[in-house]
């Protein structure tokens, strides 16, 4: 089957039910991994993904379950794309995803500082994580206990007022 031009909202909505391997609360589309969808003049359905970051451990299988889905949907022959520019950044996890991360017991990611720099490659490096307010009793009485979390994109932080280890979705 090929996909037409009216098929695009199917294909969406397809992606919509692949979760994150990572996450699976969240799907590849409210992640902001998947970027786009086009049909090319002949008929020829590519989507493009953006990692979260280029050296991605989940990358070859969100490849495979968004393939997977869209063989599932219909579309089997449609082509993956990667595009790293611009990069993946957590700016682009949508509130509604950003409260079903903390229903899951992950803190969102806080917003990023502000580029100064002049140069949007760069990715500014933070010595202190603002408060975070705990996903379980919602204190900001919490700290970082490790940078590195379970995944490279989340970190490990405790609450003092619950006493609840829980993770934080590292602003990038």
């Amino acid at each position: 089957m090929v996909a037409a031009a009216h098929d695009l909202a199917a294909v969406w909505a397809t992606l919509e039910g692949v979760p994150d391997p990572e996450v699976p609360v969240l799907s590849v589309v409210e992640l902001g991994i998947v970027r786009d969808v086009e049909v090319d003049a002949d008929g020829r359905l590519t989507v493009s993904i953006t990692p979260t970051y280029s050296g991605c451990p989940a990358l070859q299988v969100i490849e495979h379950d968004i393939r997977d889905a869209l063989a599932r949907g219909g579309w089997p022959d449609a082509r993956l794309r990667t595009v790293y520019s611009p990069v993946w950044t957590t700016d682009w996890i949508g509130a509604d995803a950003r409260r079903k991360l903390e229903a899951y017991g992950i803190a969102p990611p806080p917003g990023r500082a502000p580029r100064d720099s002049g140069r949007d490659d760069l990715v500014l490096l933070q010595r202190r994580v603002p408060p975070v307010a705990c996903p379980y009793c919602g204190s900001h009485a919490t700290t970082m206990r490790s940078v590195f979390g379970p995944t490279a994109c989340k970190a490990v932080m405790y609450c003092d007022q619950c006493r609840q280890p829980f993770e934080l979705f590292k602003a990038i």
